[in-house]
């Protein structure tokens, strides 16, 4: 006997033709194994967690603990079905002889309860091997089964033909204590320890329906409501089964699932604390259904069809998110896999030989679907995971934003998702994809990307994306909104003027929402598991994440970057110790474009970062590093097209109030000058679109050897900046070198060396101006007359003088 999880459904509208392609599937009993390039967007992986084991009288899933159980004539035997039980050993205990209709361990696992007739539950220390026997006190009801429960209040829940009988185990008394009793009368329930749900049937058709939630933050009694049901004939009332109702969470929310045999709909609701609430119904096309829910996707497994349907309740469409393709059975990849074939992609076939008959056989009439992921073999001992083929369903899909929106909601694969979308964003910009299309597709990265870290659900704004401070990134996000504010109002403010500067067709899409249902207008209490709204109360799984109540502190008045001092020590001096040093090289490499890293960190720092967090979210960082230079040096075509696909970013992240990486506004310098867009790169400039840096003003210098007002923009920008030591040092190399020393005398910049400026006076080949840097130099600097520059050039200046006079 298996206790069989249920389900869940979402509205949707489905094509006829999927219904015949689900008939024309249903002609194959058989699926063989496939690899990755196979027509699937669901798949089980082979080999399956065995579980035979010899006098077993069947298979029980704990739900509670996540074990599957087989029992035999005196002992219990248990496996992990999480996270990956395939060589684990089973645990086994002494269960006495006798019958067991249902048996789960206690969630600390300390207790086995067995339940040994419809009025005898049984339990057994794990620990002392001593047991009770609990009955019940009339004949005249029956026990339905039992769950135990981390509400607060008691340990064990009795579900009876009666009622709900609430139990608070007692192992030193070696008995029970009623806590409490909720008397009405039940036909069948169903129950999933994800949810803490249980709902209770009754009446002739049992279709009325009362629920409780027993959750760490007590118990919480739901509205009794009735579920719809369509007459086959007017005299003839069919009645609801146990089967045809499943309870599953998807993104953290409680929905239950209800099968219409005669409608020939699944049929979704709801639940909230004071309503129950359908939201649409869902057509099926096989007389036999099942449900899976898989990283919050829904799977209804059209049994007869052999075929899966996928839906996404987080879309605005309940339309399914692909065909109906067949599930499929793959093997695992093998360790030594040629390397002539892709190591990453590739999913190598097993050999028919290793795949016993009964495994080869697809939608078994001996499977048993167990909510959320599992299928269970009981006639087989045999455990199977569904799994989702990322791949296929993207390359199913012609939606590119749609795709993207679906992959990031991903969490179970977040490596992949994240993959998927950035090779499928560099692929339509390479593909020279409408720039519409491409603004779309970029608009559901960035939302995505600033959900995630208003939500505190990744870590990214800190770990990636260039920002290098101590702040979060939340902060980050926030302090953007203060530090840039004028460039970001300005990029949503004039970001149809600047695409149709970059480029003489399309136009800048606006942004899309980023779905993610209404989780994000709820307050999340975990210790209750229920949801607060505005309107109502929702319930919620134990599994949701705490997204808190509290708004997210601003972190405006703190300074993106510390701002560089004005007054600095002299370089190529002396210093403390009275040793003479060089400011050669660091004077020469302020004054090179710097491209820093995608993340701006170390990269192996970054990776070792970056795997601790499971998020698809594409941080600005890794937008530049991941996308757009890689895109930049694989495009042999004119940039303009790069750069409007550029703009239509920076309009998108400027809605969000993100900042974009640095390296990208060199990026834009560059592609700009290359095609020798000047006024256009002005324009940008002058506008604040590319927010100002020291990058972008030496991208702006080395751009502008061939457009001197180019150059003068990087100029003044260092000067606007307050990087006095970088324009006096491009003024002296410029040879204004009588016009560095008046700025650095104004703005007391004392960290340029003495010798560059006397180099350049004699190279000038004017006496005077020697005379006058000196002079300069020994007024400013004490002790500099004592120095070995000094004496050079005084020597060299009387040279000059005495030629002079000759």
């Amino acid at each position: 006997m298996l206790l069989n999880l249920p389900g869940f459904i979402v509205k949707a509208e489905i094509q006829e033709n999927y219904n015949m392609l689900g008939k024309a599937s249903s002609a194959q009993p058989t699926v063989g194994l496939s690899g990755c390039g196979a027509l699937s967007h669901v798949y089980i992986q082979h080999p399956p967690l065995r579980c035979s084991i010899p006098g077993s009288r069947g298979l029980f899933y704990d739900d509670g603990n996540k074990l599957l159980l087989s029992v035999t004539s005196d002992q219990v035997f248990a496996w992990k079905t999480v996270p990956n039980p395939l060589f684990d050993a089973p645990t086994s205990d002494p269960i006495g002889e006798g019958p067991v209709l249902s048996i789960r361990y206690s969630l600390d696992a300390k207790v086995i309860g067995i339940q040994r007739s419809t009025l005898v539950i049984e339990f057994r220390n794990r620990g002392t091997e001593e047991a009770f026997v609990h009955r019940c006190k009339s004949e005249s009801e029956s026990i339905l089964g039992f769950f135990w429960t981390d509400c607060p209040t008691c340990d064990v829940i009795f579900v009876k033909t009666s009622g709900v009988d609430m139990y608070a185990y007692e192992p030193e008394l070696k008995a029970l204590r009623l806590v409490e009793t909720k008397r009405l009368n039940v036909s069948w329930y169903v129950y999933t320890h994800e949810s803490r749900l249980v709902l209770l049937a009754s009446g002739m058709q049992c279709k009325s329906f009362t629920g409780f939630q027993f959750s760490s933050g007590g118990v919480v009694r739901l509205p009794r409501f009735e579920m719809v049901m369509a007459n086959a004939e007017a005299n003839k009332k069919p009645v609801l089964a146990a089967e045809d109702v499943h309870i599953v969470t998807m993104y953290g929310r409680i929905y239950c699932l209800q099968v219409d045999r005669i409608a020939m709909l699944l049929h979704l609701y709801r639940f909230y604390r004071d309503a129950v609430v359908q939201q649409g119904s869902l057509p099926i096309y096989s007389s036999k259904i099942a449900v899976s829910v898989v990283d919050n996707v829904l799977l209804v497994h059209q049994v007869d069809a052999k075929v899966v349907i996928l839906y996404d309740i987080s879309a605005d469409s309940r339309a399914p998110i692909s065909a109906p393709l067949p599930l499929l059975l793959r093997g695992l990849p093998r360790a030594n896999t040629s390397s002539s074939r892709s190591s990453s992609m590739d999913t190598v076939l097993v050999e028919v030989s290793e795949v016993s008959d009964h495994e080869g056989i697809i939608y078994r009439d001996e499977w048993t679907f167990l909510i959320p992921d599992l299928i269970c073999d009981s006639s087989h001992g045999a455990l199977w995971r569904i799994h989702l083929d990322l791949e296929a369903i993207a390359a199913s899909n012609s939606e590119v934003p749609s795709v993207l929106e679906f992959l990031q909601l991903r969490s179970l694969e977040a490596s992949k998702a994240k993959k998927l979308c950035l090779a499928i964003t560099r692929s339509i910009i390479l593909e020279r994809r409408p720039i519409p299309l491409v603004a779309r597709a970029i608009d559901v990265l960035v939302t995505s990307y600033s959900h995630s870290i208003k939500m505190g659900s990744t870590l990214l704004g800190r770990i990636v994306g260039g920002e290098t401070s101590s702040t979060s990134g939340i902060r980050h996000v926030d302090s953007s909104r203060t530090g840039v504010d004028g460039s970001l109002t300005r990029i949503a403010r004039l970001g149809k003027t600047m695409h149709e500067s970059a480029t003489a067709s399309g136009v800048v899409g606006e942004p899309q929402q980023f779905r993610t249902g209404d989780v994000e207008n709820e307050s999340l209490d975990l210790a209750t598991g229920v949801t607060v709204n505005r309107s109502s109360t929702a319930l919620v799984s134990d599994s949701e994440e705490n997204v808190g109540s509290e708004v997210m502190k601003s972190s405006s008045g703190e300074p993106l970057e510390k701002s560089q001092p004005n007054n600095l020590h002299f370089l190529g001096t002396k210093d403390g110790t009275g040793a003479e040093t060089s400011g050669k090289e660091v004077e020469h490499s302020t004054l090179q474009p710097q491209m820093l890293g995608p993340s701006g960190l170390n990269s192996e720092v970054s990776e070792q970062l970056v795997s601790q967090v499971a998020s698809p979210a594409i941080s600005p960082g890794e937008m530049y590093g991941s996308i757009f230079a890689p895109v930049e040096e694989g495009m042999a075509v004119d940039p303009s097209y790069l750069v409007a696909i550029i703009v239509e970013y920076f309009h998108s992240a400027a809605l969000e109030n993100l900042k974009v990486h640095q390296n990208l506004n060199v990026l834009t310098i560059q592609l700009l000058a290359r095609s020798e867009r000047y006024a256009e790169l002005g324009f940008f400039i002058i506008n604040k679109i590319l927010e100002p840096s020291k990058e972008v003003a030496l991208q702006l210098l080395d751009s502008g050897r061939n457009n001197i007002q180019t150059r003068k923009l990087g100029m003044d920008m260092l000067r606007q900046l307050s990087l006095h030591h970088d324009y006096v040092l491009l003024l002296v190399q410029d040879g204004y070198y009588l016009e560095a020393l008046c700025y650095a005398r104004k703005n007391k910049v004392n960290t340029v060396r003495p010798s560059l400026f006397l180099e350049a006076a004699f190279a000038s080949n004017d006496s005077q101006h020697l005379a006058a840097v000196l002079r300069f130099f020994s007024d400013v600097i004490p002790g500099f007359r004592n120095t070995s520059d000094y004496n050079t050039y005084c020597r060299i200046l009387s040279e000059m003088n005495s030629s002079t006079a000759a």
